[in-house]
């Protein structure tokens, strides 16, 4: 990882314009403003559960729909967690989380592995918060995992309330990321892997 885990991130499109600062080994404080209440809410979960020094600012097409700024900002989240892990080294690079959250039960395992792939085993009956579908999140951490280049599993286990999935979402990522990307002593700032490399 590099020395500072630090990260900026500029992404402009003819539908959206992002700003997005990230610092891996922070204390968890966030300045997050993407036009999408509920998507503020959940970015500052993770921020903060995550220990995650995170600053976003978003503007896009939300007028016509919510998908292209959720999707965009998946792919620069992602982006500037590959620019601060560096070439990935000394890390632990696998992180696993089971996150309560009230009737809510989500399972989080991910692998800082350079091969992105995403399983998403999330369906409720009613996925609405107020106007929002969180059935789009599956778009933001497609793109998430593929720009970090990492294996991510998320798995409701069980729950209903659309909210408390999200947010058990959210919290078991940040939980499980924070662990994956925390310094390993024992490999000596060795790159996690046989293979001497986890860099493309």
């Amino acid at each position: 990882m590099d020395a500072k885990g630090i990260a900026k991130i500029q992404r402009k499109t003819s539908e959206t314009q992002i700003s997005l600062e990230l610092l891996i080994n922070g204390s968890g404080k966030s300045e997050i403003s993407t036009g999408i209440p509920f998507l503020d809410h959940m970015l500052e979960l993770f921020s903060r559960h995550g220990f995650f020094d995170l600053n976003i600012e978003a503007k896009g097409d939300i007028e016509i729909d919510y998908h292209h700024l959720v999707e965009d900002l998946g792919i620069a989240l992602g982006q500037a967690f590959c620019k601060a892990l560096g070439d990935k080294s000394g890390i632990k690079r696998y992180g696993y989380f089971v996150a309560p959250m009230d009737e809510t039960l989500v399972t989080t395992a991910v692998d800082l592995s350079n091969r992105p792939y995403l399983f998403w085993q999330v369906s409720v009956e009613s996925a609405l918060v107020r106007d929002f579908n969180i059935q789009l999140f599956k778009e933001f951490f497609q793109s998430f995992a593929n720009e970090v280049a990492c294996n991510l599993h998320i798995r409701l286990e069980h729950g209903e309330e659309p909210h408390h999935v999200a947010e058990g979402i959210f919290k078991s990522l940040a939980r499980c990321l924070d662990m994956a990307t925390t310094s390993e002593p024992r490999l000596q700032g060795k790159v996690p892997s046989t293979k001497g490399t986890l860099s493309a």
